[in-house]
């Protein structure tokens, strides 16, 4: 899917590590939601509440997930899943465009 068609945008940023990453988040008619963002080269940690699916739109980086040893290369055109209530580290190479899915 390369558009969202019937959202809403919320237009305040989520910024995070000082402006290095940040997304805006969409919202669709059934209330679900997702965030379009940017990340610039850098190593960062996240947690999770919810289950997330990552779409790479284009970039590089490196995931490191939880019950997974070392770190698995990703690149535009892949995507990684990341457990509830949990949390996982990324390697930024370069530059990465990303579609973060928040499922219920």
């Amino acid at each position: 899917m390369t558009e969202f068609k019937h959202v809403a945008i919320i237009k305040k940023a989520n910024v995070y590590f000082d402006g290095k990453v940040t997304s805006r988040t969409v919202v669709f008619p059934d209330g679900s939601k997702k965030t379009l963002g940017i990340m610039l080269p850098g190593e960062y940690e996240f947690n999770t509440d919810a289950k997330e699916i990552m779409d790479i739109m284009s970039g590089d980086l490196e995931v490191s997930l939880p019950g997974q040893e070392g770190w698995k290369r990703i690149k535009g055109g892949d995507s990684f899943e990341v457990p509830a209530r949990s949390g996982f580290g990324l390697k930024v190479r370069e530059i990465t465009d990303y579609c973060c899915s928040f499922i219920a």
